[in-house]
């Protein structure tokens, strides 16, 4: 069976979840047993115009609020660490591919530290931004060559993907060999995500239109023979996800509770290894 066709085959629904940040539509989440991972249904035709939205931050250097001054206060601090561990995995060469590149400040922290960096990012709108800050972006993977890079990273970029396996396997021809890919996603299986159920920000339908567990992403990589060498937690997103989490649910923001739920949820993925997001660290057989 076609791998792609294999992800949407025997799909048990699960549960409704609304799009909160753009249009209020409701969208169905439905489990693939085989894979452990869940399916946004429909998918829109013109998913594209479900990010033009000024919330949706991750394309914007906003501060214009307490969420979004939390969110880029934290992002400072994560892109450090996201550098550290990159940096950790002394490959041969210091050539970086960023897959969802953003605004670009992930491209510029590693630039500054003697990597040679490129992005793929698709919103215009973020690709300008990063030019302004002297950071090479194209549109997509296509006019990339193949076996150049030492380092892939996608931080929350592959639940966002449409033809994933397709995908998956283009990003591995991208990679050197001996190369490294990184990839962050929200976990459908955690504290958080269990208790605010439909309410969990984390869906975020339709945009994503994946819903990770680890079993899925080590059978999606195994297929292209690819092994999950490293699981590392991302811990702050248990407490920006409640945070949203709590204002879908209540109508409301209320910090002290969100910061409970986030405090519970890394507290439990102690012993469970769930957290909120995990980061994956990849390598070729």
């Amino acid at each position: 069976m076609n791998i792609e066709k294999e992800l949407y085959t025997g799909l048990i629904p699960k549960m409704s979840c609304k799009d909160y940040t753009v249009s209020q539509e409701s969208y169905e989440l439905l489990l693939n047993t085989d894979y452990d991972m869940m399916v946004t249904l429909p998918v829109p035709p013109d998913l594209e115009n479900y990010y033009k939205s000024e919330t949706y931050i991750s394309h914007t250097d906003s501060s214009k609020n307490l969420i979004d001054k939390v969110y880029q206060r934290v992002r400072n601090h994560t892109m450090q660490k996201k550098y550290a561990l990159i940096d950790s995995f002394n490959t041969p060469g210091k050539k970086l591919l960023d897959v969802g590149s953003g605004t670009g400040d992930f491209l510029l922290t590693c630039k500054s530290k003697g990597w040679t960096v490129f992005g793929v990012e698709p919103s215009n709108e973020a690709r300008i931004i990063s030019k302004e800050k002297k950071v090479s972006v194209c549109k997509d993977l296509d006019s990339l060559s193949e076996n150049s890079f030492d380092v892939i990273t996608l931080w929350h970029v592959l639940e966002h993907v449409e033809n994933l396996q397709s995908y998956i396997s283009q990003l591995q021809r991208k990679l050197k060999p001996e190369g490294v890919i990184v990839i962050a996603v929200p976990n459908y299986k955690s504290f958080d995500a269990n208790h605010y159920k439909e309410f969990w920000a984390a869906f975020d339908v339709p945009r994503h239109l994946w819903h990770f567990s680890q079993t899925s992403i080590q059978k999606l990589f195994k297929k292209i023979s690819m092994n999950v060498e490293k699981t590392l937690p991302m811990k702050f997103d248990s407490y920006y996800v409640s945070i949203l989490s709590e204002k879908y649910k209540s109508g409301r923001t209320n910090y002290l509770k969100a910061f409970w739920i986030g405090f519970l949820s890394n507290l439990k993925a102690r012993s469970t290894s769930e957290y909120s997001s995990l980061i994956y660290v990849l390598k070729n057989k």
